[in-house]
């Protein structure tokens, strides 16, 4: 594969509204073959399926990111079992568990992150985890609903939490981090985790990798990743792109386009 896939990617933020169009034709111009747009609450997850009805390079996750679960309902998450069958729909997240800020009840947040699971168990579906600061809860949560069908979003965790997750079975994605200063643990991490296993990813419009770092993120920078990935691998960027490219295909099943 000689095109990049940024498997995380939140292009219907209203940091886009002015100029969303241009934005998409630039990540397209840029080489980027495949984006996820990633739902984060009822209304991101309706946006990102109209951003994938609209471009055929982009697909589609639907879920509730762990801060939004403070509003989250039953008839929620029946809307959410509607929406992951629409043919680009390809994960269901981010969802998971997010303790940085107290805008959500820890209660709250397990309650409808085990719902989420079950929902994508049912459907068996691959989740997209977003994990922030749980000590270990997103982990427990995960074993107890013997999930492995996933991939673990925008990691800064140690090397061992890595090999933990690995021998679980999941995939894990990187994002600018690993271009900042001061990211020895990530790069750490980086290193013990196979190729095969590895996704790539800019959050965007956050977390602009250097040296666009405190700047809008787009699509179009995650070949920024790529390049310290290949840095710290040893390996060609062309080897990258391909290896990451490949693995998030067949992770997320998305077509050819």
């Amino acid at each position: 594969m000689n095109f990049l896939y940024d498997t995380h990617a939140h292009l219907d933020d209203s940091m886009f509204d002015g100029d969303r169009r241009e934005v998409i034709k630039k990540i397209r111009d840029a080489g980027v073959g495949r984006v996820n747009n990633i739902g984060a609450d009822m209304e991101s997850s309706r946006a990102s399926i109209a951003l994938a009805e609209e471009y055929d390079f982009i697909y589609a996750t639907v879920g509730v990111h762990p801060s939004g679960t403070r509003d989250m309902t039953i008839t929620d998450l029946d809307e959410l079992r509607e929406m992951a069958n629409h043919p680009k729909v390809v994960a269901i997240g981010e969802i998971g568990l997010d303790y940085h800020y107290d805008d959500t009840d820890p209660v709250t947040q397990k309650k409808w992150f085990r719902a989420q699971l079950d929902l994508a168990k049912e459907l068996r579906m691959p989740v997209v985890i977003h994990d922030r600061e749980s000590k270990g809860e997103s982990i427990e949560i995960l074993r107890e609903k013997g999930i492995s069908n996933g991939v673990i979003h925008c990691f800064s965790g140690s090397a061992e939490t890595a090999k933990v997750l690995l021998d679980m079975g999941f995939h894990i994605s990187f994002t600018g981090v690993v271009t900042f200063k001061n990211t020895r643990r990530a790069i750490e991490a980086l290193r013990v985790i196979p190729m095969d296993r590895l996704f790539i990813e800019t959050d965007c419009p956050y977390m602009a990798p250097e040296p666009h770092r405190g700047k809008r993120n787009d699509s179009s920078l995650v070949l920024h990743i790529a390049e310290k990935v290949a840095e710290i691998k040893g390996l060609p960027v062309e080897e990258v792109i391909r290896i990451t490219t490949e693995n998030a295909i067949r992770f997320f099943k998305t077509r050819e386009s």
